[in-house]
């Protein structure tokens, strides 16, 4: 879980939630088109482009607006700009798991990626699994299905090019110092897992 620094909400959403009156309420159900085009492109690049949760790549057509606090338990917070992240699996398909916001649902989590010491609940060994500090991180995973198979491995797929033998010690830390840079404005995928075992 990688922190996300929140930034302003598309000016384009607050002029949508400004035509507010009484005959008309804006609500998260009726927000689409350009508006919520431009909300979701915003929460993907304050996040630089991997998902809110479990740091896979985001893909636009596959990832939706995630409310950090359950539409269903805080109505002011569905048009909240904090409140909103992108998470993951908008699509899914046949027998696949659902993790991230799919699998957090309604419920809320102990750890958020809104708070600047996320990174450091969570450990990674080297075969791709992921461990908990606490209480809450563990939770937090359980709830989001962090440890599912799918995720594990695909972490495990990322690891792997830094572990080999070939490279020399400074290699490793010049291909991981590398790996870490943010480029036009992205993430590598699984950058807290990269950085925690290798940093």
């Amino acid at each position: 879980m990688k922190y996300i620094v929140k930034g302003s909400e598309p000016q384009s959403f607050t002029e949508w939630k400004a035509w507010a009156n009484e005959d008309w309420q804006p609500t998260f159900g009726n927000l689409s088109g350009d508006i919520k085009r431009d909300v979701k492109s915003a929460l993907m690049i304050e996040q630089g482009g991997i998902c809110c949760y479990c740091e896979v790549k985001l893909e636009y057509n596959d990832s939706h607006i995630e409310h950090l606090d359950p539409q269903c338990q805080s109505l002011e917070g569905q048009l909240d700009f904090v409140n909103m992240l992108c998470s993951c699996q908008q699509k899914l398909k046949k027998g696949e798991p659902r993790h991230c916001g799919n699998s957090k649902g309604d419920e809320s989590i102990s750890i958020t990626p809104l708070q600047s010491d996320c990174e450091s609940k969570f450990t990674y060994t080297a075969d791709g699994y992921i461990g908990f500090t606490n209480e809450a991180s563990q939770e937090t995973i359980e709830h989001l299905k962090l440890d599912i198979d799918k995720l594990n491995a695909l972490r495990k797929n990322a690891i792997e090019p830094f572990l080999d033998e070939l490279l020399s010690q400074e290699e490793t830390n010049r291909f991981v110092k590398n790996y870490l840079q943010k480029r036009d404005g992205k993430y590598n995928e699984f950058y807290t897992t990269i950085d925690y075992l290798f940093s």
